[in-house]
């Protein structure tokens, strides 16, 4: 698959980074996804109807792979920095219904909410995990 140049070089900035350093932010990622999936799940409680939305709510760690039916994307490798949360499986194909409503249903927003709510405190995690990597094994790789 291409990429763009601007693809292209994070990635290469990310591959700068040593790997003790990596190994130290998984845990503040899986963290994060963890709790924005929880909170996908408690927002997802009034559109409950059989449950099957709310336990489709997964969370894929660093390296592994996401389910064929989610929502967005279908399936695909996480990256060793990247933990992904996903909703819909082989049998629930439906989130992005309840997310943005029919002509017959209005939207019950789940996903997105639970995002801007708490981008910023994940950013705050992460970065400091970072911060504290780095102090630790920049100068002694």
């Amino acid at each position: 698959m291409a990429y763009s140049a601007q693809v292209q070089r994070l990635m290469r900035r990310i591959e700068s980074i040593p790997d003790a350093i990596r190994q130290d932010m998984q845990p503040s990622i899986v963290k994060s996804a963890e709790e924005l999936a929880g909170m996908m799940g408690h927002l997802a409680e009034p559109s409950r109807d059989t449950g099957a939305l709310i336990d489709s709510i997964e969370v894929t760690p660093p390296g592994g792979n996401t389910p064929a039916y989610s929502q967005p994307g279908g399936e695909r490798t996480a990256h060793e920095l990247e933990a992904i949360v996903t909703v819909g499986n082989h049998a629930v194909r439906y989130p992005h219904l309840v997310e943005h409503g029919t002509a017959n249903a209005p939207a019950q927003p789940f996903f997105w909410p639970a995002v801007r709510t708490l981008q910023k405190r994940i950013n705050n995690r992460i970065n400091r995990a970072m911060r504290k990597a780095i102090k630790e094994h920049w100068s002694n790789p």
